[in-house]
């Protein structure tokens, strides 16, 4: 083997991977993976940019390693059962008998109430989302952050869910200018706007950009006190035709095109994902020259 490969967003080397194959052989039996992923990170000082280890990326790239033959990982300590999508409870039920507010005048001020790291209501949210969003609940990948929207009674209004940037897509890394080693050096300067659910109940006009906006706001500085990293930039993909995005063009996204179909895992150019619409929303007026330094 003389060329690199690219699983979670980085090159191995074949070095690397003749590293990783010794790491695997001489390990301790009694490790798990994750104590082995761990030590994948130590070895190869693979880290967040907040300096932490990139221990989930490093044990999904040893899965599919294994799945693509270059390595066998050790059978797995303890088998656990394929977690089920969160069940409906009554905690997620419309609302019987409530007043609903009509206009923004009647549900502000708004309030995006960030999830903490092991935060109760962290199911709550699984669950609404799993319930109401097209998608259904499926965890977000890396460095992320969630939110309930709230009314000025507290009344539940919608979800946000914003995540990893995707690796690599062409018409934003043509927008923002990048080429591949800017990209994989700035990429997480860059914030994806995963999910967003206003619960079907609520029929506010104009809620929906105005939330976008309260979002631009607000995530810069919890994402900088979470992970230590300020963004810049958000991005977000609409798939068509079943959205048109029009919340994002109202609060003044960007919209830069569509993307091929492909999926951010296809290699074999199968083109078997929906197309969606690519916008993004700069936070800062010097987003280019930070995105490029």
């Amino acid at each position: 083997m003389s060329s690199t490969l690219r699983y979670c967003g980085r090159d191995f080397a074949p070095a690397e991977l003749d590293l990783i194959r010794a790491l695997l052989a001489q390990a301790d039996p009694r490790l798990n993976r994750t104590q082995l992923s761990q030590a994948l990170c130590a070895a190869l000082d693979w880290r967040k940019p907040d300096g932490g280890l990139k221990q989930m990326s490093a044990r999904v790239a040893l899965l599919r390693m294994q799945r693509d033959g270059l390595l066998t990982l050790p059978p797995p300590l303890t088998s656990r059962p394929r977690p089920s999508p969160p069940a409906a409870s009554p905690r997620s039920d419309p609302p019987a008998l409530v007043p609903l507010p009509a206009s923004l005048a009647q549900a502000r001020p708004l309030r995006l109430s960030l999830l903490r790291r092991s935060d109760p209501r962290s199911r709550l949210w699984n669950e609404f989302v799993e319930r109401y969003h097209y998608l259904g609940y499926k965890p977000l990948p890396g460095a992320q952050l969630r939110y309930f929207v709230q009314a000025a009674d507290g009344l539940l209004l919608a979800l946000l869910g914003c995540g990893a940037a995707a690796w690599k897509t062409a018409p934003r890394d043509r927008f923002v200018g990048w080429d591949a080693p800017t990209r994989q050096r700035n990429l997480p300067l860059v914030v994806n706007h995963a999910r967003y659910l206003i619960l079907p109940w609520i029929r506010i006009p104009s809620l929906a950009s105005h939330l976008l906006a309260c979002l631009q706001r607000q995530l810069p500085d919890d994402w900088q006190q979470r992970y230590g990293i300020r963004p810049v930039l958000l991005e977000t993909f609409c798939e068509t035709p079943r959205f048109a995005g029009t919340c994002y063009r109202a609060a003044n996204w960007i919209h830069l095109g569509q993307t091929q179909g492909r999926g951010k895992l296809d290699t074999r150019h199968e083109y078997n994902q929906p197309v969606k619409n690519v916008f993004v929303k700069p936070l800062c007026p010097d987003w280019k020259q930070i995105l490029n330094r």
